[in-house]
């Protein structure tokens, strides 16, 4: 199982874009969590999706071109680089 685990890792530590190297290690950091915390397969597979829907998501932020700003709420957003 650990193999396995580290083979999927590092499989996507080559992925091409930052959004989708976020989204391999955000899955498989996530399906380990929740794995761990839950005690059954259905922890592992929710905690793999949300992993994997949260790294693409900070993957994709990070992505040349994008940057963080704060409106006067206080709320964070992404938006274009000037």
């Amino acid at each position: 199982m650990k193999h396995l685990l580290l083979a999927t890792l590092l499989l996507g530590l080559g992925a091409c874009t930052a959004t989708e190297r976020g989204a391999a290690i955000g899955g498989v950091s996530g399906a380990a969590i929740g794995g761990a915390v839950s005690g059954d397969i259905r922890g592992a597979a929710v905690g793999g999706a949300v992993g994997t829907v949260a790294g693409a998501l900070i993957g994709n932020a990070r992505e040349p071109g994008q940057c963080y700003y704060r409106d006067r709420n206080g709320r964070r957003y992404t938006a274009a680089c000037p």
